[in-house]
């Protein structure tokens, strides 16, 4: 019977936990642009950030993972505070 238990509970597990490789999109409202001067045309006059979305953490410009990280896109930083992103807290 634990046995049974257990298989069910891990089972019942599986829905909520992530893939492993998959990110979670941005949110529909946020658009998001694969190059910067794309970004930089649809955000004139704002700041264009690099948004993570593994971590759902944004980098400015000149931060070390700006443009670097495996699964992210460019975004206007607007949108991506309005859609619940928060930036980078390491300052790098």
């Amino acid at each position: 019977m634990e046995r049974i238990f257990c298989t069910l509970c891990v089972a019942g597990l599986a829905g909520l936990l992530p893939v492993a490789g998959s990110a979670p999109a941005l949110a529909a409202d946020v658009a998001q642009y694969p190059t910067r001067p794309a970004a930089e045309e649809h955000c004139p006059g704002e700041v264009v950030v690099w948004v993570d979305l593994g971590t759902r953490v944004y980098y400015y410009r000149g931060q070390d993972n700006y443009g670097a990280t495996k699964t992210g896109a460019y975004a206007c930083q607007r949108d991506v505070k309005a859609a619940g992103f928060r930036p980078n807290r390491s300052g790098r």
